[in-house]
């Protein structure tokens, strides 16, 4: 662990990191959202529906629900250096891919695909807690959440800008074509500048691969309950792609998927027993335990903040467009306000966090959240549209704030599980991604925001089952030495 002094301003040792990091992560974002602030003219071009848009607008959330529990094993696996940089070069090919589709299903393939590049968070979130000590772990961790999401507020304001720039019938085309060789640079920069560990630390492998690691009976139950939603909701989206849907999918395709789905969850159940069988056969020493249930509600916690971040910036560019008469780059520019706020508001929970504790700081952000989105529930055009913009700031500081504060306390459960528990608690914010856009394209906008504001409460009633973490948590070498790791 680096324990050179928190120096926001340097470009050495754990700083280094901390900065690579988020410019991969920032990227990761330019690419995942560089199709929500050009809708308007990717649509007109191509002729899509109004359906149509929607649902590239929920595929483009979709495929990070399995991308992140894979690629946070491979990260516990492989180290965080080699996947972050393979990620960013492989997923520019789907941004090309997207660059130049002419037909409506070219596009949702590779928005399907462009789904995995939004894994990459997790990667960072083990590289961080590799680098930085436990009090200084929410605060880095924030400024590597919060100035990585950035990304999306970046291509909300200059995509659209660039496009016009550059005129029809290329300019979006051009602009999405960019961000794809961006994606490539910033993972040669990450491989060639990047190390896993400070020099001399030990990278924690999990002992077992395949699936999650579990210390107790119990938790194994819960483990197997907390993935059926992630299964779930991937059988919505294919009801959103089937005939009672867009008609993309025919009634023989919906049937597959819903049983390949049915498989998949059957044999994840299987791989979970195969790796946590033990634990019915004989105790895990205590030193060596965790409590899966910290996971479970962090997860629900993401859920109703991440998951309505990635919601409310793929429709907040045409609900303001719609709501106010903006025009394509005014409304893009409007509605970045929202992740505008991630530049201080998440490093600002994990700052909070680090210093206030990790539950208490979660009650109140948790809370400010509900109210948020009550409010934004109510914006209307008889609203004044500088009010409207802060009403719409105020709601996001409490949303990636308290991401900031979720993922304070992600790295404090179990180091060399970090991979696996990230990738976890970011699919449940996917899994929020999905839920809450497919309530938006059934329902009011208003509707769609108490949504949201209703999870909130359950996640704050989920609150009062979480412990603060405290004292050290105990990982074992592959020689079978003993490292205490502060947690507190």
């Amino acid at each position: 662990m680096s324990q050179e002094k928190f120096n926001l301003f340097s470009f050495k040792g754990k700083m280094k990191i901390m900065h690579l990091s988020w410019m991969a992560f920032f990227v990761s974002f330019v690419v995942w959202f560089n199709a929500a602030p050009l809708m308007s003219l990717i649509s007109e071009s191509l002729g899509l529906t109004k359906e149509q848009v929607k649902t590239l607008l929920i595929l483009n959330v979709a495929l990070t629900i399995p991308a992140r529990v894979v690629i946070g094993m491979v990260t516990d696996k492989f180290g965080p250096r080699k996947v972050y940089s393979a990620l960013l070069i492989i997923c520019s090919a789907p941004c090309f891919m997207f660059a130049f589709a002419d037909s409506f299903t070219q596009l949702a393939i590779a928005r399907f695909l462009l789904g995995f590049i939004g894994a990459g968070f997790v990667v960072g979130i083990r590289m961080i807690s590799e680098w930085f000590p436990a009090k200084e772990l929410g605060t880095a961790e924030g400024i590597y959440g919060g100035w990585g999401n950035f990304g999306s507020a970046a291509a909300a304001f200059s995509l659209p800008v660039l496009a016009l720039a550059i005129g029809e019938p290329y300019g979006w085309r051009a602009a999405i074509a960019l961000t794809g060789v961006m994606s490539i640079v910033i993972g040669v920069i990450y491989y060639f500048g990047a190390s896993d560990t400070p020099k001399g630390s030990t990278y924690f492998k999990p002992k077992k691969s395949g699936a999650m690691e579990v210390t107790s009976k119990g938790d194994f139950w819960l483990l197997l309950v907390m993935k059926v939603p992630m299964y779930a909701t991937l059988g919505l989206l294919c009801w959103k792609l089937s005939p009672a849907g867009v008609k993309m999918l025919t009634p023989t395709m919906v049937t597959t998927v819903i049983v390949v789905l049915a498989v998949l969850l059957m044999i994840d159940f299987y791989k979970t027993w195969q790796v946590n069988r033990h634990v019915f056969e004989k105790e895990v020493p205590e030193f060596e335990r965790y409590q899966f249930k910290q996971v479970a509600v962090l997860n629900v916690l993401y859920f109703s903040t991440f998951g309505s971040e990635l919601a409310v910036v793929s429709m907040l560019p045409m609900f303001f467009a719609e709501t106010f008469s903006l025009g394509l780059a005014q409304a893009g520019m409007v509605a970045s306000s929202y992740a505008f706020m991630n530049l201080m508001s998440r490093p600002g929970g994990g700052w909070i966090s680090d210093r206030f504790g990790r539950k208490s700081t979660l009650l109140i952000l948790t809370a400010g959240l509900a109210a948020g989105y009550f409010t934004v529930a109510h914006i209307d055009s008889s609203w004044n549209l500088p009010l409207a913009v802060v009403a719409v700031m105020a709601c996001s500081f409490f949303v990636q704030a308290g991401e900031g504060a979720v993922f304070a306390a992600v790295p404090l459960i179990k180091r060399r599980l970090t991979g696996q528990i990230a990738g976890m608690t970011g699919a449940y914010g996917n899994v929020g991604a999905v839920f809450f856009l497919t309530v938006y394209s059934l329902v009011s906008v208003q509707a769609f925001f108490y949504t949201i504001a209703v999870s909130a409460l359950f996640g704050l009633g989920c609150l009062f089952l979480m412990r603060e973490p405290k004292g050290h948590m105990a990982e074992v070498d592959e020689n079978g030495e003993v490292t205490l790791i502060s947690v507190g």
